[in-house]
């Protein structure tokens, strides 16, 4: 079993619409010894996508350096699938569950490869290092340096912890260099808590993280989605499955439940959508997700240290966890609750016109087109059409299509360079415009150093460059 440690720079943020342009990976064994040579690839970005002009000035990728210096998607995978997926490797990142997995999925959906099988199949599977070291930090912080931000908050940034333990963090924002120093990173936890390290990566998989949340007792859970102030970390009780994931609804013991019982359903819903108003009555509920390598702990890792540190009153929460027990009527009212939500979510895509790239999730592929797909990555572009003519799923005809120009955009007929272009050009219609903007308004802030204009002025080009050939 290795580790292969992984990390992306990507065009903008969300995985659906933006794309992966830098890959930086290194493989491991348990014990964080490197095992070869790291990977560092550049993947090109094609003319129907614009990257966030912000998201350039942190990486300094821009679209002319991965046209230069970088792979189609289909090359990259073929890399990936050959040289990087192997029997019983643990894929690990800094916040990769939530980001760099799924770019990783969606790129993978893209060009006819399966988009999970590369996390679990033949003895693999993913760990995250962000809630491990956020774990650490509230359990047991001894022996590292844990930092915090201008403001005096506490932050678990990498590029703050590699700076004040000092790691080797030689480029931020660099895929290679994010990854050596998430691997340093790793070392020091293991290096000073060996304990909590392995026993947060023995319970990495879904069916470990289920049999623990389901045991019935209250339990230590740390996630991005609780305050600074008590080290991302609180103490929950299981009040629900999740209706739509397999995963639960976690309760937060520091808040009394009572405050919330008689609430009618609208009301709690009202309390659970999200607001930025500081004084809105919040919902202290959350979902845990099996499949996510959520970082959770028994009460019995909790030392006196840590009770002051986290700002625990263990016997507020043992009460309120007996609150909680005792109203019956909880479990279905925060379902039908969720209900509302999860319907005005469905209402709010359902307003944005399906675009095949992003619609991965819409539904499972089955194992004929999971077939099919094969044959189109091992087809030559001559030969898709008749490829074509096994594939069952609408995505995967839609797909098609955008995969031969993409990846192979010598091999279009005329009629396919036009619908190329007619699809490029709906594409940078609806961008463009906000693409300028941001540029413009990226050009007033103060600061900027004399590279980040530089960028900003070849971004600006680029663009003007799409504009003429499509528009």
């Amino acid at each position: 079993m290795t580790f292969y440690f992984y990390d992306l720079e990507t065009s903008g943020f969300n995985p659906r619409s933006a794309r992966i342009m830098q890959f930086g990976g290194q493989r491991t064994d348990l014990d964080l010894k490197p095992i070869g040579q790291p990977h560092n690839l550049f993947i090109k970005l094609s003319e129907d996508i614009l990257p966030d002009p912000g998201a350039v000035l942190v990486t300094g990728i821009t679209p002319a350096r991965t046209q230069k210096d970088g792979l189609s998607e289909a090359e990259f995978l073929k890399i990936f699938n050959n040289e990087i997926v192997q029997p019983d490797t643990i894929f690990v990142g800094f916040n990769s569950v939530r980001f760099d997995d799924e770019f990783m999925r969606f790129l993978m959906y893209r060009n006819f490869c399966d988009a999970y099988e590369w996390q679990w199949k033949d003895g693999r599977s993913r760990w995250d290092l962000l809630d491990a070291t956020r774990l650490t930090r509230a359990l047991r912080p001894e022996g590292i340096q844990w930092p915090l931000n201008s403001e005096g908050v506490q932050t678990n940034n990498l590029g703050d912890l590699a700076k004040l333990n000092k790691l080797a963090h030689a480029n931020a924002h660099d895929a290679v260099s994010d990854t050596l120093a998430t691997i340093d990173l790793a070392k020091l936890i293991k290096g000073k808590q060996p304990k909590l390290f392995d026993y947060q990566l023995g319970l990495r998989g879904k069916k470990a993280v289920e049999e623990f949340v389901r045991a019935g007792q209250p339990f230590i859970y740390t996630s991005g989605k609780y305050p600074s102030e008590y080290e991302k970390t609180t103490i929950v009780q299981v009040i629900a499955n999740n209706p739509n994931n397999q995963g639960v609804l976690v309760y937060d013991l520091r808040e009394d439940p009572e405050q919330f019982a008689k609430l009618t359903i609208d009301q709690l819903a009202e309390a659970w959508r999200y607001s930025k108003e500081p004084d809105k009555l919040r919902l202290p509920i959350k979902t845990l997700k099996f499949n996510r390598c959520p970082a959770v702990a028994p009460l019995s890792t909790l030392d006196k240290q840590a009770e002051k540190r986290l700002q625990l009153n263990m016997q507020k929460i043992e009460e309120n966890s007996k609150k909680l027990t005792a109203i019956s009527d909880w479990p279905k009212n925060i379902l039908l609750a969720r209900n509302i939500l999860d319907k005005e979510q469905q209402t709010r895509l359902l307003e944005v016109p399906p675009v095949v790239d992003n619609q991965l999730y819409d539904n499972f592929i089955n194992d004929e087109d999971k077939q099919t797909m094969g044959l189109v990555r091992a087809t030559v572009p001559a030969e898709f059409d008749k490829v074509a003519q096994q594939l069952k799923d609408k995505r995967l005809k839609t797909l098609l299509l955008l995969y031969k120009a993409r990846n192979f955009p010598q091999s279009l007929s005329k009629e396919e360079k036009q619908i190329w272009n007619n699809h490029c050009q709906l594409a940078l219609d609806a961008t463009l415009s906000n693409y300028f903007d941001s540029i413009k308004e990226l050009g007033l802030q103060k600061g900027l150093t004399q590279n980040q204009h530089h960028l900003l002025d070849e971004l600006k080009a680029y663009g003007e460059s799409l504009k003429l050939k499509f528009l």
